[in-house]
């Protein structure tokens, strides 16, 4: 492959993998939550690039639907606009990941009835899995992933089995630009190399026995579909945090009722 060539790969890949839109934020992060009996804990986790337009938009739109919810940003990548080094730089996932396990366990010993939830857009759902696979049994209220950059065969039982309500993943066929061709130049967070990340086909179940069938039926994929244009979401990489979408189908997996 030639240097022209190369650059060009690099190009692709650093903007099929970018968190959108360039935006700076002074968010407080990785802060302890001041307490709250009634109010869920969401600990949301960006993209690469440190653009964090997934958690503001997550924050504000709770806020705006007065939901009982405090969204904290949980900052893990390199810094500003360095998307390709969050992507590939896996050493470095697993020890953000580590820190926010550490950080969810404090906040369950200093609140033990308060719901803990973590959430994460693209490579940020490599940190959620990371985090949630360090964690007891039933430690969190439930996972969601939206747009994950993991491969589609990433083992999800450690990370189920975390979650009371288990993992919601939001996926796509039509993210093809960053979840397929990103992915296959850049590789997934878990350093897999294809052509269709799970955000993009989903995750394939790992069933070895009836104990993997329990955890795997606590696994929930939402695909994308045109009829859901209405919501802002188009099916690219940013659509499942569009404000509608979020209020229709993505927040309410944040307010448990009797029946969920």
């Amino acid at each position: 492959m030639t240097r022209g060539m190369r650059a060009c790969c690099t190009l692709a890949a650093i903007l099929s993998l970018s968190g959108c839109a360039l935006l700076s934020s002074n968010t407080p992060s990785n802060i302890a939550p001041t307490p709250c009996a009634v109010q869920g804990l969401v600990f949301a986790a960006d993209g690469a690039g440190g653009f964090e337009l997934f958690s503001r938009t997550i924050r504000n739109t709770a806020s705006t639907e007065n939901l009982p919810l405090e969204v904290r940003t949980f900052r893990w990548t390199h810094g500003y606009c360095r998307v390709l080094a969050d992507q590939i730089r896996a050493a470095n996932l697993r020890r953000q990941g580590r820190e926010l396990a550490e950080l969810v366990l404090a906040c369950r010993r200093e609140w033990p009835e308060r719901p803990i939830y973590l959430m994460g857009h693209s490579a940020g759902c490599g940190v959620v899995l990371r985090a949630a696979e360090d964690l007891p049994a039933n430690t969190l209220e439930r996972i969601l992933l939206l747009a994950p950059a993991v491969s589609a065969t990433h083992d999800l039982r450690p990370a189920l089995a975390s979650a009371c309500r288990g993992i919601d993943a939001f996926i796509s066929y039509h993210d093809w630009a960053c979840l397929g061709l990103g992915t296959l130049l850049a590789g997934t967070t878990d350093r897999c190399w294809e052509f269709g990340a799970s955000g993009k086909d989903g995750f394939q179940p790992i069933v070895n026995g009836p104990e993997d069938e329990a955890l795997y039926a606590k696994l929930h994929q939402h695909r994308w579909d045109p009829s859901l244009k209405w919501t802002g979401h188009k099916g690219g990489h940013y659509g499942a945090y569009q404000p509608r979408f979020l209020r229709m189908f993505v927040l309410p997996l944040l307010v448990p009722t009797g029946d969920q």
